[in-house]
């Protein structure tokens, strides 16, 4: 089996998760130590995600959580994984994220999906179309970034973005199915792929990124990064038994519901259906829970099969603690490939 030459990038995807007992306030505190971490034990990212009417994650405010975790930190890229540019005007988006960049120069991301983030009920409510398919996405994404790049001449006449013409804010698309990766192929950009919770697509998707891919001023060649769920822990057990946690949030998901983060229960057998354990298994199919050996070995074989450019892990953790020592532990792995 043949291995990665050098370590690649490995960032990290919070979805700032609210806890059973906790707080915003809490998720917020927690996000900013674990960023503060990640940045001693050499993340290279640090991203957070636009949920809304989702009592479990904290980011609905996604703009705002990036620059908090920016001002606490010194060097780590901080941006969106991803902001979900239908809910938004494009010059609202190139302001904030212009302002952003100006505060911490050098730092910020700007990952794009066209998904709502949310049910229908609630992009209604945040005044997105009737429709909610994203079909417009590629012109409010040429939008953007024309406020941004004036030389593209594709904003509104007339309309300039203050701050954010003029300034170096790269710009990823993401996506969990082809659209969104052949956009990104045909304009340059790298590319996310939400292999997280999305893995059926994923190497179609990668496929079709890099054969379609055309050089631009932003990206010479394709840059593929794959979302990855993984949970370390000294033993496979532990690891399995604090993944349950993750997996009991995905359940309520795919029952219809939200809520917040549960602790971890000894086994997942009383709560869900043969069925539903099925659907689960297959849907978090890109998900490691074990020792740092068991990770590596995974993540091994991932990184052969995708021959991902970097790749970004959410780690869904009820006790911080055991949350920080998995990406203590993901890092040794890392620097051990």
């Amino acid at each position: 089996m043949s291995q990665p030459s050098t370590p690649i990038p490995f960032s990290i995807l919070d979805l700032a998760p609210v806890i059973e007992g906790g707080t915003p306030r809490d998720s917020f505190h927690r996000s900013l130590d674990l960023a503060q971490h990640a940045e001693k034990w050499g993340y290279h990212r640090y991203w957070l995600a636009e949920h809304h009417n989702m009592p479990g994650i904290a980011s609905s405010a996604t703009s705002l959580v990036i620059g908090y975790i920016a001002a606490g930190t010194k060097h780590i890229r901080v941006g969106s994984g991803g902001i979900m540019l239908p809910n938004h005007a494009p010059l609202v988006i190139a302001e904030q994220f212009g302002t952003l960049e100006s505060m911490y120069p050098g730092r910020i991301d700007l990952g794009l999906g066209r998904a709502p983030g949310s049910d229908q009920l609630t992009a209604r409510a945040l005044r997105r179309g009737l429709g909610g398919d994203g079909h417009d996405f590629p012109e409010m994404l040429s939008e953007l970034r024309g406020y941004v790049n004036p030389a593209l001449e594709s904003g509104r006449p007339g309309v300039r973005a203050f701050p954010g013409e003029g300034l170096d804010i790269p710009i990823w698309l993401l996506g969990s199915s082809g659209f969104s990766a052949q956009l990104a192929g045909q304009l340059g950009l790298p590319f996310a792929f939400a292999s997280h919770f999305a893995p059926d697509y994923l190497l179609p998707a990668l496929h079709l990124y890099r054969s379609d891919f055309h050089p631009s001023e932003a990206l010479e060649k394709p840059c593929a990064m794959v979302g990855l769920n993984i949970i370390a822990a000294d033993t496979d057990a532990e690891a399995q038994r604090l993944a349950t946690s993750h997996q009991q949030q995905f359940l309520n998901i795919i029952r219809g519901r939200t809520g917040l983060l549960k602790p971890p229960v000894d086994s997942m057998e009383a709560l869900w259906s043969p069925q539903e354990k099925a659907l689960l298994t297959k849907q978090l199919s890109y998900s490691i829970a074990g020792s740092k050996e068991t990770v590596r070995n995974r993540l091994r074989d991932i990184l052969d099969i995708t021959k991902a450019d970097e790749c970004i892990v959410t780690t869904q953790v009820y006790d911080h603690n055991a949350r920080l020592h998995s990406y203590e532990l993901l890092a040794e792995v890392v620097q051990s490939l």
